[in-house]
């Protein structure tokens, strides 16, 4: 157990250090958190609509935050290239997270071509059904994409580190919100005295 933590912390830390050196990014990380949370929370009373938060609100954001606002160059702080952290990330890499979203936005073309999405569905009459099919297809990938990586981790590495990895993103909004709660504020601060400079 010792062994697992250690592993978890260390997964953690090279996250945090390699990825979420900017303050607008760390503000999307704790505003993904939090609505992640609210998505906790309905899965298993409202899987639809929490796969609908958990997609469009909390990963848009969280993505949104690695993408567009943090830095792409050499990291002079840690002293690596941007192709040396993308080498050594455990989990979804930008590259690997390209794909999962182009599978993702797909998603809503496949409902809409096959509204019974290959006889899983009855095809659906309004937009509320249509909207319930189509988070329960995105529940379905975001439960697929955290085991398929699970298990890959399994043969690329161990199964320490798979299921290290997958503690790691179910419990990434608790940490977040623990880690960049006051991310929003200095990100205000750092805006208001960059205009009064």
């Amino acid at each position: 157990m010792n062994n697992f933590l250690k592993a978890l912390q260390e997964q953690r830390w090279d996250d945090h250090r390699f990825y979420h050196h900017s303050l607008m990014n760390q503000s999307l990380h704790f505003f993904s958190a939090i609505s992640f949370l609210v998505a906790y929370s309905l899965v298993f009373s409202e899987p639809a609509k929490a796969a609908l938060i958990g997609w469009l609100v909390s990963m848009l954001s969280r993505q949104a935050g690695h993408f567009f606002f943090e830095p792409l160059g050499y990291d002079e702080k840690n002293q690596a290239t941007n192709d040396y952290k993308e080498a050594v990330k455990v989990g979804y890499n930008l590259k690997r997270k390209v794909v999962l979203l182009s599978v993702w936005a797909a998603v809503p073309a496949l409902l809409y071509v096959d509204p019974t999405v290959f006889g899983l569905f009855e095809a659906h009459t309004g937009l509320g059904e249509y909207l319930d099919h189509l988070g329960k297809c995105w529940l379905a990938l975001g439960v697929g994409g955290l085991l398929f990586r699970t298990v890959h981790l399994f043969f690329l590495r161990d199964v320490q580190t798979g299921l290290v990895w997958m503690t790691k993103i179910l419990t990434d909004p608790y940490h977040d919100i623990k880690l960049y709660h006051k991310s929003p504020l200095l990100l205000l601060r750092s805006l208001r005295a960059g205009q009064t400079a």
